[in-house]
């Protein structure tokens, strides 16, 4: 059986394949690939010391245990044209259950590495979200990416200026 680490060096080396292969498709076809969410939870546990949860855990992703207490995070990917990394929307953000946070990765698509991650409490995504307005925010529970950061704070990375 695999030590930890040499598992860890496993998932970093398929995840750079990932990356390098997301890069490719989206260059040859213009269309994602259909990674973004799985490299965005793997950026987020990396930068933010998260552990990510079992495969298709309802409703959040990853959790961080700190001070006794289990924080639940739903993380959602945008990989981004990083001159305009603020434009477009996030896929839609599944608010009824618990957890506590709401993470966006947003993601480099010349590279798909991290350029930023915004941290959002659930009570001010579920405001915001059932505030009247568009259909995409009301009916299918997603934000614009510029929407997100208004209510969010910078968390990586560290010593950046928050939203508010």
């Amino acid at each position: 059986m695999p030590s930890l680490e040499a598992e860890s060096e496993a998932l970093k080396d398929l995840l750079r394949e990932a990356k390098a292969l997301a890069v490719r498709y989206y260059t040859l076809t213009g269309k994602p690939l259909g990674v973004t969410g799985e490299v965005a939870e793997l950026e987020a546990a990396e930068k933010l010391g998260l552990t990510l949860t079992e495969v298709r855990t309802a409703y959040y992703d990853a959790i961080l245990q700190a001070d006794g207490q289990t924080q639940r995070y739903q993380i959602k990917g945008r990989a981004v044209d990083r001159r305009e990394p603020y434009k477009g929307r996030m896929s839609s953000i599944k608010c009824n259950a618990d957890f506590e946070w709401v993470l966006l990765v947003l993601l480099d698509r010349a590279t798909y590495e991290a350029i930023e991650i915004w941290q959002a409490r659930r009570e001010d995504v579920l405001v915001r979200l059932e505030a009247p307005g568009s259909k995409a925010r009301n009916e299918r529970n997603s934000l614009g990416i510029s929407q997100f950061k208004s209510i969010a704070k910078k968390v990586w990375p560290l010593g950046a200026t928050s939203g508010r």
